[in-house]
Order: C-alpha cells, then structure tokens, then sequence
C-alpha cells in the first residue's frame, strides 16, 4: 500500500525489527562481514526497517588478546563503511559491535548504520571483571573517552555513550544503545535513556550460556522494558564463539513494555533471527499517562543524533502482523495461565466484597439471580466472601424475579443454584407489580418499547432495594464491565447497588471466570447446574419468549457481539487508539469471521454507544478493579457525559471511504 494509506503500518506507529544471532568464526573479520550482510538481506526480505546483530560481532566476541592485533582492528574499522553501504543497499538501519581504538585506547562500540553513513558510535559503559570475562584487560569504559566525535572512512562521526538516535521520519522512533554488562548494572543506561526520550532500547550482546541463565536473561529484558516503558532489542552471539572455557548460544530477544514478542532458538550454529512488529504510538501513550515517567529526569545530558530511518516503502508493503494479537484480549489463551487469572480476578472480587461487609458491619445481603452469567458470578464471588469471613450462607438473600420474558430454564437454573449453594432463595413475580405500574403511568402492555423493559428492570432493584432494608443489608450488584462500557443496563435499575462486584469484569471473561469456578471451585450439583448457565445464550429477557418458550431477546444480535466490543474497549481505553487504529487491528484479529462492513457497523456502534452512555458511568456504584481497563470515574475513567463523539465517526467515515 501507499506510505500515505491510512492502514500504512508506519502511519499506525508500527515498526518492524530483527535481532540477529548471526554465524560467526572468531576473529575472522571477512567472513563475519559477509555473514552480517547475508542476514541484512533476508531481514530487509521480510519487511524490517532495524537489525540488530550481537557484540562485537564483526570480529567475534571472544578474541581475547588478539583484540590488540593491529591487523584484526584496521580490518574490523575497514568493515564499517563496507556494511553501512550494504545497509543501504538493502534500505535497512542496523546496529553492529566492533572493537574500536581511539585516542590509545581500545573500546567495545556498538555502530548505528543507516543511508550509507555512520551515524554514530556507542562505547559500552560496563566492562564485566568476572574469571571467564576480563574485559577491563582489552577495553576501556566510555567514561574514559576524550573526544565526542572519531573518524570513521574520512567522515566525523558522534562517539560516546550519551547518543540518542531520533528518526526524523518517525517520531516515536528514538533509539538508545546499551551494550551487554550495561543491562547487568545496578542502573543501566537504558533508563537514562528511555527517560530522554529512547522508545528502542538496543543491547548488541554476547552473554554465555550457564544453568538457568536463559530464564535469568529473559527476565532482564522483559523486565527492563517495562520499566523503561520501552522496546528493547536484544541480540546475543552465537555458538561459533570459542568454547575454550565458555559457550554461547545465540540467545536473541524482542521485548515491549514487559511482553516478550519474539526470541531466537539457542544453540544453532546457523544464523538465527528474530523478527516483531513494535507498536511505538502505544509506547508513547504508556508514557503520557505514566506519572513516574513523566517527572523521571535523566542524570546527565544526552546529545541527538537525527537520522532518516530507512525501510518505510518495504515495510508499507508488509500485510502480516508480527506481534501477538488475541481476539479476546481480556482472556489469556494459554490454559494454565487463564486459570491462575481466574483465580486472581476471584479473588480480588471476593476480597473486595468482605472488605465491605467488614468495614459495615452487614452481615446479610440481597442479589437477584436470573440464571445468566452475570448474576451467577456475582452470587459465586458473594459466596465465597461470606466463607471468607466465617459468616453463614443463609444470610445471602438470592431473590429470582421472573417476570415477562422469564424462561422455564433460566428461573430453574436460578433455583437450582442457589439451592446447592445454601443460600436463602425467595422468588417474587414482577408482573402484576409492573401492570400496575403500566396502568398508573398509562403504558400499553403490547408497547415493547424501552418504557416495556425499564420498568421490569426498574421493579427488580426496588425489589432487592427494599428487602435489603427488611433484612439489614445491602444490594451486591450483577452486571459487568462492557455492559457498562455499552450503557447496556437501565439506569438506577439494574445500574444501581450498594456494592458491584462485577464492575471490572468484561463479559467475554465472566464465562471463562464461571467456567474455572465449575472446575477449580465448586463440583456436584454447583458445577451441574454451573454448565447449563454457561451454554445459555445472553438475553436481558425482559420480552416475551416466543411460543415454545424459547428466548427472543438476544443480546448480542441487538447491541453486537460481545467479543468485538471487548475487543474496541479495550484498544480504546487502555491505548486511547484512534478508530483507525482500532478497526486494523480487529480486521487482522477477526479475520474470516466478520467482513470490513461489520466490523465497522460494531465499531460505529461502539462508539456512540460508548459516548451516549458516559453519564450512567458517572454514577456508578463502588466496586473493584481487577484488570487494566476500568471505567470507574473516581479512578480510571473521567470523561464528560456530554463529550461529541463526531471526531471518531468521521473517522469511521473515512475508513469506510478509504476501502
């Protein structure tokens, strides 16, 4: 596509990049040169703009006192400009390690290579003294340098360890470059960088393989780039390096703000490559939002360097994304790990719910059950706080209303669990209350309008309102976080409680959380009836079932699926993407599931939705947050009820022109 499409990955602030564990022979500058230039081209092949290759890797890693060999260092100085015109050639930026002398002194450098030139050389900072690796034998440390500058093939070029690289064609892309022992320090100079404004943190490495390193390393980088906020890019030396007393592995790694999204295979003596797309907007909005970040002060001055980042028109042509994309970012895909989320997020909601009956003193509560998900949960997580505390079951109130729209088996499954449970269960028909209501404010009955539905809703909580007065306790409330993102709840109806447990929860992760509690939680006749709730479809039931009694009213074909609108909250409010944005990523998320037109049908009404519906948000009850997205507004969430959504919807407009 164009570089002025509006789905142009560079447009959206995607970068692609690789890290390299290249093959390698120790001191043989030729050969590695070569070795690296081959790897430039299969990694310009496959759309990345940035590679990086490992420590030192023009003349290996482990050269030991032939670093001092006159003929090794004119040859590894001679292959910069040899590389640099190869990058190129090939419209790739690169990061590279060579030994450099300056000033009579020896320095462990990494280089930046971008349109033909050098645009700048980074010395390490840390030099290991460990017994396998005496660096301080052969390099000195950048605090000892005496020039900013060196000359590289008749050309000037930027030395010291306080570069900070910034594309001018991309300006969330700002490079900084650490070199191996540099992550090991106390405080890395990475995090100097990264508060200067570094989104791509790149480490050239050549750390050995001992026991249990690997998981050591990996956290590292995962770990840095969180606290960094940042990318960082890391790339390891191979095998090929002498095995005399140590071993490599060519362990390399792509991190992003505490996510591994790419790492190389380990003990391959072939070259290894990883590559990943980095969302540097979302970077950049981590930031702006990150209070720490925003009053951190780097220690020392840095200078910046421009330079143009090559590779735009090549990776505008890229139609895969490479980083991990789930359609259901709530929901963790890995079994195991969905599981310890689920019992985390139960937790924290169970908590929550006994910190409240503690602090009040209530030790009797109401909740209305209607057999669905929403409602299952909140009794599950009112249970399990009760036990928490030592107080019976019995004095959690479950009251089933059935009313217009009731089915025979959500009301038994209402029954059923509340019964296996222990708690007390009473069951209160709403429909002659809500005739009287209908006949004292003149409403039609066979008028199936909002009025219809509000006021079924409306009676419920009055129900739970007053009978909680009656027993001394308080309202646990039942819906969920996209119904409040959607406005899909009637205000000061089942909008309104005393306390709402599910209020952080989004729908597309209350059925995994019912699902693990059938499992993890409760077994017999809880899970039996656990089950069938699961495999009912999502309905407010507050119409007419038809005449086999089947459900009319279903949700998701009313206000659309659940999962897209999971999906546009959660990109829309933990990101602050632009609809743009938003609809890219789902078109590649959903692929094969829904077309462009309805997903942009969902994502309009998401957004009207989204905004129309603030003021329900504005006065919602307390409840706690489990995850990053929360949409509380004495907390996450503060946004005017009469915000215009026009900005966003001529968005959406111009998408749907642009395809």
């Amino acid at each position: 596509m164009p570089s002025n499409h509006p789905f142009n990955p560079t447009a959206l602030g995607f970068l692609r990049v690789a890290v390299v564990s290249p093959e390698v022979r120790v001191a043989a500058v030729d050969f590695n040169t070569e070795v690296i230039i081959r790897a430039m081209t299969t990694v310009a092949e496959r759309g990345c703009r940035l590679a990086l290759f490992p420590e030192l890797a023009i003349t290996g890693y482990s050269c030991a006192d032939l670093f001092y060999q006159e003929t090794r260092l004119r040859a590894a100085r001679e292959a910069l400009p040899r590389l640099a015109a190869a990058a190129a050639e090939r419209d790739l930026a690169v990061v590279v390690g060579l030994p450099l002398a300056v000033d009579g002194r020896l320095f462990n450098c990494a280089a930046l290579l971008a349109g033909g030139r050098i645009v700048g050389i980074v010395p390490k900072t840390y030099l290991p003294t460990t017994n396998e690796f005496y660096e301080e034998r052969w390099f000195t440390g950048s605090a000892f340098a005496t020039t900013d500058a060196v000359t590289v093939a008749g050309e000037a070029v930027p030395f010291g360890a306080d570069l900070l690289f910034r594309a001018t064609n991309l300006p969330e892309a700002v490079f900084g470059i650490e070199i191996c022992e540099d992550l090991w320090a106390v405080e890395p100079p990475s995090g100097a960088l990264a508060l200067a404004g570094a989104t791509v943190l790149l480490n050239p490495s050549a750390s050995n393989e001992l026991l249990a390193k690997v998981d050591y390393r990996r956290d590292l980088v995962r770990q840095q780039s969180a606290r960094c906020l940042a990318a960082y890019l890391y790339a390891g030396s191979g095998p090929g390096e002498s095995t005399t007393d140590t071993v490599w592995a060519g362990h390399s790694l792509i991190a992003e703000n505490g996510l591994i999204l790419a790492e190389t295979e380990r003990f391959r003596f072939e070259t290894q490559m990883a590559v990943a797309d980095l969302d540097l907007q979302r970077l950049v909005h981590e930031r702006l939002r990150n209070n720490t970040f925003g009053v951190g002060e780097p220690r020392r001055r840095l200078r910046t360097v421009p330079f143009v980042l090559p590779g735009e028109e090549r990776q505008a042509g890229t139609s895969d994304l490479l980083r991990p994309l789930a359609r259901l970012p709530f929901v963790p895909a890995d079994p195991t790990r969905r599981a310890e989320h689920c019992r985390e997020i139960f937790s924290i909601q169970a908590t929550a719910l006994a910190k409240r009956l503690r602090h009040t003193g209530v030790q009797r509560v109401t909740i209305g059950i209607s057999g669905g998900l929403d409602s299952t949960l909140a009794l599950l997580v009112t249970v399990r706080a009760f036990d928490r505390l030592g107080l019976p079951r019995t004095g959690i109130v479950a009251i089933t209303m059935p009313g217009f729209g009731t089915t025979s088996r959500t009301q038994a499954n209402a029954v059923t669990l509340a019964e296996a449970l222990g708690v007390s269960l009473r069951t209160i028909p709403i429909a002659a209350a809500v005739r009287q209501h209908f006949a004292d404010i003149g409403h039609d009955e066979t008028v199936h309008d909002v009025t219809y539905e509000n006021a079924q809703a409306r009676e419920r909580t009055q129900i739970l309102m007053d009978v909680a007065n009656q027993i001394g306790g308080f309202v646990v409330g039942t819906g969920d976080l996209s119904e409040l993102a959607l406005g899909w709840l009637t205000y000061s109806g089942d909008h309104m409680s005393m306390y709402h447990v599910n209020a952080g929860v989004p729908k597309t992760l209350v059925r995994y959380l019912v699902d693990w509690v059938a499992e993890a939680e409760f077994g017999g006749p809880v899970a039996a009836v656990l089950r069938d709730i699961l495999a009912t479809p999502i309905s407010p039931e507050l119409l007419p079932p038809n005449p086999s009694g089947e459900v009319e009213q279903k949700t998701e074909a009313i206000i659309g699926p659940y999962e897209l609108h999971d999906f546009f909250l959660y990109y829309t409010v933990r990101f602050q993407f632009r609809p743009t944005k938003v609809f890219v990523l789902a078109r590649r998320a959903f692929a094969g599931a829904y077309d462009d037109e309805t997903l942009l049908h969902w994502l309009e009404v998401f957004y009207r939705r989204f905004f129309a519906q603030q003021y329900k948000r504005s006065a919602m009850p307390d409840g706690p947050k489990v995850g990053s997205v929360a949409l509380s507004p004495r907390g996450d969430w503060r946004m005017p009820s009469d915000a215009d959504p026009s900005t966003w919807l001529a968005e959406i407009e111009a998408i749907r022109r642009a395809l």
